[in-house]
C-alpha cells in the first residue's frame, strides 16, 4: 500500500454539525427540500445547485454524473443538457433515475428517485434564452458524449458558429433542452458521531408520502 492509499484509508470525519427527526421533517417532503436548500444557500455552501444524476442503460449499466439543478416546484425538478448525450439516450430507454445533493458544508445529503421525461418545447426555450451567447454556441458545438477528435476541432467548430450565429439570431437547437424528474421518494440525511447518522425517508404509496426513520 503507498502512502497516498494509506492516508485514504486512515481519513476519519465525525459529523457533529446538527440533527435530523421525525419530529422536525415536514411532512411534505417537497416542502423539507425547499427548508434545507435555503439553509444551504444562506450557508453560502458552494455549488448549491449541483446535483449527481444516476441512471441505467438499456444494458443495465449504471453511470453518474454532476449536472445543475436549474428550477423546482411541486416534486418536480428540472435539468438541461444534450438530448444526443448518454444521460438522454439512458434516459430514453429507461425513464427511473435519482438525484443526490451533498452539501459538506451543513453534513447534508439528500436522496430524490423517480422518473423522467422531456420538458416541453416552450420551457426548454425559455431556459435556453436566458443563458449566455457563449453557452448557447456550447449547445451547438458540442455533440456531448461523442468521439472528439481534438480541442482544434471543436474550438474551429466553436468559430463556425459564432459567424453563423448572433446573440440576436441564435435559437434553441432540437438536439438540446430540459428534463424533468418526478419524485416518488426522498431521502434526508444528516451526518452524526460515530457514523450513527440521521436517515429519514419518504416514500410515496397510493398518493400520500410515507415517513420513516432508517438504519445509518
Amino acid at each position: 500500500m503507498d502512502k497516498l492509499e494509506r492516508y485514504i484509508e486512515q481519513l476519519r470525519e465525525d459529523f457533529t454539525s446538527g440533527a435530523f427527526s421525525e419530529k422536525e421533517a415536514n411532512e411534505n417532503p417537497f416542502s423539507q427540500f425547499h427548508q434545507w436548500l435555503q439553509q444551504a444557500v444562506d450557508a453560502k455552501v458552494t455549488e448549491v445547485q449541483a446535483m449527481l444524476l444516476s441512471t441505467v442503460s438499456q444494458d443495465n449499466k449504471p453511470s453518474s454524473r454532476i449536472v445543475y439543478l436549474r428550477e423546482f416546484e411541486n416534486n418536480q425538478f428540472w435539468f438541461y443538457t444534450n438530448y444526443n448525450s448518454r444521460k438522454a439516450q439512458n434516459l430514453q430507454s429507461n425513464p427511473n433515475a435519482s438525484l443526490t445533493f451533498f452539501w459538506s458544508e451543513l453534513e447534508r445529503q439528500i436522496r430524490i428517485e423517480g422518473t423522467i421525461q422531456r420538458a416541453t418545447a416552450e420551457q426548454s426555450d425559455a431556459y435556453f434564452n436566458s443563458r449566455p451567447y457563449e453557452s448557447k454556441i456550447g449547445a451547438w458545438a458540442s455533440n456531448q458524449s461523442h468521439l472528439l477528435k481534438s480541442r482544434e476541432d471543436l474550438e474551429e467548430k466553436i468559430n463556425q458558429l459564432q459567424k453563423q450565429f448572433t446573440p440576436e439570431t441564435i435559437k434553441r437547437p432540437e438536439h438540446w433542452g430540459g428534463f424533468v424528474l418526478t419524485a416518488n421518494y426522498y431521502e434526508f440525511w444528516q451526518g452524526r458521531q460515530s457514523r450513527l447518522h440521521d436517515r429519514i425517508s419518504y416514500e410515496l404509496k397510493n398518493n400520500e408520502w410515507n415517513i420513516s426513520r432508517m438504519f445509518p
